[in-house]
């Protein structure tokens, strides 16, 4: 057993460490006096940080919560949000401040280029938010939102097949191959940065499509209760299309194709 130390043996020995330390040639003194300065310096920035988010909270709890305390207060029993959106995890791309979404009525869920892996993929967290939104919550809308620059997608499209299949996102972007192949198709003449542009879209669809996999996903689409609708956000000119899956008409003759409608473009 380690002997116990009084706050004077702390003192001695922490005076020791000092005096130990002086004794140190001058070139260690000033090292050690500058990685303490940048330790000062890192903890104030962070405390900047978390200043800022707390006044940020503070000021969310005094305009929105005080003010709006009996939709909060509801809440809090229950949720019954109408959509269900599935967005990219960019920090540039937060669908609630893009679309004005408030608490209880978007269920959401973030994933790298805001994929939607088929049935047959696996458990994956995107599966378990649509099972729990759908079968528990039953939204009315799924809303697949991507974006312009999407670093998932330039991702997806750089990839070569033989590459380490051992990337964590090199696993999850594959989901979008088939939105790769049918844009190297469609678009080869084009740039890769249009490319890119044009696989954003595409990769939207192929998950609209991969939704139907789910089969009740596909059985409340069939019966009219469950829309399934694509959005892409431009933030470089800040415009905003969206669209709505034809069910009827992307199934004809059982193979499964993208067929849109109430296509709008807002600007």
């Amino acid at each position: 057993m380690l002997p116990q130390m009084s706050s004077s043996d702390i003192c001695r020995s922490n005076t020791g460490v000092k005096l130990k330390a002086s004794a140190e040639p001058p070139a260690l003194t000033r090292e050690l006096k500058g990685d303490k300065q940048d330790s000062i310096v890192e903890m104030r920035n962070e405390c900047d940080l978390f200043d800022e988010m707390k006044n940020r909270f503070l000021s969310f709890k005094k305009h929105k919560y005080m003010e709006n305390s009996e939709h909060f207060q509801a809440l809090s029993k229950g949720q019954a949000p109408k959509f269900m959106v599935i967005a990219c995890a960019d920090s540039r791309v937060c669908p609630s401040n893009i679309l004005g979404f408030q608490p209880g009525e978007a269920f959401t869920v973030r994933n790298v280029a805001n994929m939607v892996p088929t049935y047959e993929s696996g458990p994956s967290e995107t599966n378990a938010a649509l099972e729990f939104a759908v079968n528990s919550l039953e939204v009315e809308n799924i809303l697949i939102v991507g974006h312009s620059c999407c670093g998932g997608i330039r991702a997806l499209m750089s990839m070569q097949d033989e590459e380490d299949s051992s990337s964590f996102i090199r696993n999850w972007v594959i989901v979008g191959k088939k939105a790769k192949q049918s844009t190297k198709a469609a678009a080869s003449n084009l740039s890769f940065d249009q490319q890119c542009t044009h696989c954003e879209k595409e990769s939207i669809n192929g998950s609209l499509l991969n939704l139907l996999t789910y089969p009740w996903i596909e059985e409340r689409v069939k019966k009219g209760v469950l829309s399934l609708h694509g959005g892409y956000y431009n933030f470089v000119n800040c415009t905003f299309e969206k669209w709505t899956l034809d069910y009827k008409e992307s199934i004809t003759d059982g193979k499964n194709r993208v067929v849109v409608k109430n296509r709008s473009f807002w600007c």
